[in-house]
């Protein structure tokens, strides 16, 4: 008896062995634990030194950002380490990254996995160094945000392959990214460069890093339902997408499901579709002065409406929704709800209404924009020339605008105060305006050069 349970010890051990070793299999340490072998560092000088098996990164000052980075580079891995980061320190570690001389003099650029210990807590985020800047931002999953654990080590996943990107923070999924600007680049540990003496020698430790790169497939994650999945992706859906009731509002080739706001059919000159862009083209700067408005054919209620635009210098147009285009025959644009877009440093109309109510991303003299995932957190506008993000929700009377995926406005449509706001506006006049039951989503000329692109729509 006493050698049957020895027997059943013994094979239980050889299973959960072979487990281990299933689990490790094809995986392979990136640091050898007692030199710099296989890795080089660009950009500033911050110092980086090496402490009972650690990769210690410390700050020094007036430096630009410094990365310690892989000789080789990577495509479809799974990637994991361990770190530990001054609360006072920004730190990320980049993965298909690359410098090259014909890019900002060899600056390092590509996606960086956030380490963000301040109260913003945007680590497992991704931003995309020297380039577009926040791709997600842990303002799109809130359960995400309490994934890092300051004064602890902590514990990171990364999965990159094929054109999907996502990150766990001690086993919290924190990001679903699809995107394709890059596929592949070296790893990279950055300090992120300081300006304040009092920061000076603070630091970020990596551990226990390690990455695989076969059989990648079957060792995934499964994906958190309640993570967002965000896409880069021109003017196509993701499969997830599909299943969730996404389709496109534009298909990148012609004007199908579109129309003159005050016509019967599209406008035969003043938008342009070319390389899978939708442009007004800029006329006279006056509103609808040009080739006018454009509507969709359909109506819609609840929905989540995605798109990105770029605007010239000095630009003015608008997103807007619940819109009825039997209201306004006359001069001008047609009647709805307005997500502004706006060069806020270069139109005039910016100075106009209460408190910043006409600037980018406000509900058009109604609500100002502003950042409301983090206090005192300024909206984020990628720039003039450069692509951004507006994302509308209206579910059961409840709106949001977003702004590169951070929420900057949100109102409830049938409410006592948007009645206040309504009745104080340029909107007073129109009777029930922006509660009727649904409404048509325009793309505003207001003769100025807008781009849009990759415009969809989900109804719930």
């Amino acid at each position: 008896m006493r050698l049957f349970s020895f027997f059943i010890l013994f094979v239980s051990f050889l299973i959960i062995n072979l487990q281990a070793q299933n689990t490790d299999e094809g995986w392979r340490d990136l640091f050898n634990g007692t030199d710099f072998s296989g890795w080089n560092q660009k950009g500033g000088e911050a110092v980086y030194f090496i402490e009972d098996d650690m990769i210690v990164g410390q700050s020094t000052l007036n430096t630009p950002n410094s990365f310690l980075c892989t000789d080789e580079e990577f495509s479809d891995f799974i990637l994991e380490f361990e770190v530990f980061d001054d609360t006072e320190l920004n730190s990320g570690v980049q993965i298909r990254s690359n410098s090259m001389q014909n890019y900002m003099d060899g600056r390092v650029h590509g996606y960086q996995i956030e380490i963000d210990p301040s109260a913003r807590a945007f680590s497992g985020g991704i931003y995309d160094e020297a380039r577009r800047g926040w791709l997600y931002p842990l303002s799109r999953n809130e359960h995400g945000r309490t994934a890092f654990h300051n004064g602890e080590w902590n514990h990171f996943r990364v999965e990159a392959i094929g054109n999907t990107l996502r990150t766990w923070i001690n086993g919290i999924m924190c990001t679903n990214l699809v995107d394709d600007m890059t596929a592949k680049g070296f790893i990279g540990l950055q300090v992120h460069q300081i300006n304040d003496a009092n920061l000076e020698g603070t630091q970020v430790r990596w551990r226990n890093i390690r990455i695989k790169t076969n059989d990648l497939q079957s060792a995934r994650y499964d994906i958190d339902p309640q993570v967002d999945e965000i896409s880069y992706l021109v003017n196509k859906l993701t499969e997830m997408e599909k299943r969730k009731g996404w389709r496109l509002l534009f298909d990148g080739k012609t004007s199908s499901g579109w129309r003159g706001a005050k016509l019967d059919h599209f406008p035969e000159k003043g938008w342009q579709i070319k390389d899978g862009i939708l442009t007004i083209l800029g006329t006279d700067g006056g509103e609808a002065t040009g080739p006018g408005d454009i509507i969709t054919n359909e109506q819609f209620s609840d929905f989540e409406l995605e798109l990105e635009f770029m605007i010239s210098e000095g630009a003015n147009s608008g997103i807007k929704y619940f819109v009825d285009p039997v209201l306004n025959k006359n001069a001008g644009s047609a009647i709805g709800c307005e997500f502004q877009i706006l060069d806020d440093n270069k139109h005039p109309d910016a100075k106009e209404g209460i408190n910043g109510n006409r600037t980018l991303a406000s509900l058009y003299d109604l609500i100002a924009a502003e950042g409301l995932t983090v206090a005192d957190r300024p909206k984020q506008f990628k720039g003039v020339g450069n692509w951004n993000k507006a994302r509308i929700l209206s579910t059961n009377g409840y709106v949001e605008h977003w702004l590169n995926d951070e929420k900057v406005v949100e109102y409830d449509r049938y409410s006592q105060m948007f009645r206040a706001l309504v009745a104080g506006s340029k909107y007073a006049k129109w009777e029930g305006f922006g509660q009727w039951p649904q409404g048509h989503i325009l793309l505003q000329d207001h003769g100025n050069t807008v781009h849009f692109r990759s415009i969809k729509v989900r109804e719930f």
